[in-house]
């Protein structure tokens, strides 16, 4: 018995990464869930969402790039599906340049998939440079910020953004943050207009938005991959979120059991000496 905890408290790294591979490759491969209480800011957000009436516009802003879209890319999509779902309207802008065609990509893809249409049931305007200054001018006029949509269409000429000319205008901004931005949304959104916020992060910034949601100056928070999940649980749509927190899961308990492994025979192997 020693023995194979000495061994084991010296397993080869390659062997650790195989684990932990074919843990994870498992997992996908047989399409495994685990079934979890959605958190009380997620079930929140969603809430909010779905108290909507029909026709509220809901703008997104795209602030994460390919980095970042394992975690937000399944929560952009899984709100998209509840906005459509419910007959709300879409208008999609960003901040980080990188990251607005993966939202793009998201948007049409939905938009598809609940057959709606360009211009009269969601928008793209894509970005303009200038975080504070479009954040501020979009709660005056859009359109001295936006005077085209990202094909170079005049917004009067689209149906959908006829009645839409500043925050009064939009029920709801949902911010998908990787960095900063979403302070600045809240600082010159909400602070400045009162516009309601829900922000949807990373689970590594998730903790720094706390405080902006107990103070309510963002009305929602979903926070990483377990956020995803719980948004796709609550709209009835199971999709790479879940999948993926059931990898995490599975990885999570293996990399516990092999710490303890490696305790185990270090200490095995101290006693001996």
């Amino acid at each position: 018995m020693r023995e194979f905890l000495e061994k084991a408290g010296n397993i080869d790294r390659r062997i650790i990464y195989l684990i932990i591979f074919l843990a994870v490759a498992t997992t996908i491969l047989v399409k495994a869930r685990f079934k979890s209480s959605p958190l009380p800011e997620v079930q929140r957000s969603y809430k909010i969402i779905n108290d909507l009436p029909s026709g509220s516009v809901v703008m997104f802003s795209i602030d994460y790039d390919a980095s970042s879209m394992p975690e937000l890319d399944p929560m952009l999509r899984a709100m998209l599906r509840h906005c459509f779902k419910k007959n709300l309207k879409v208008i999609m802008l960003g901040h980080w340049p990188l990251g607005l065609p993966l939202g793009q990509l998201a948007l049409d893809d939905i938009a598809r998939e609940y057959h709606k249409k360009y211009g009269t049931d969601y928008v793209f305007l894509g970005y303009r440079p200038g975080l504070q200054a479009v954040m501020l001018n979009l709660g005056k006029e859009i359109r001295s910020v936006f005077a085209t949509d990202y094909k170079g269409t005049p917004l009067d000429s689209l149906p959908l953004m006829r009645n839409v000319h500043n925050y009064n205008d939009i029920a709801i901004l949902v911010g998908l943050e990787a960095g900063s931005v979403g302070d600045a949304w809240v600082q010159f959104a909400n602070a400045r207009f009162n516009q309601k916020i829900i922000l949807g992060s990373t689970a590594v910034i998730t903790p720094d938005l706390y405080p902006y949601l107990q103070a309510g100056q963002i009305v929602g928070l979903i926070g990483g991959l377990r956020g995803a999940s719980d948004y796709e649980t609550l709209v009835e749509h199971p999709a790479m979120a879940s999948l993926g927190m059931a990898s995490q899961t599975v990885v999570h308990v293996l990399i516990i059991l092999l710490i303890l492994l490696g305790n185990i025979g270090y200490f095995a192997t101290r006693r001996k000496k």
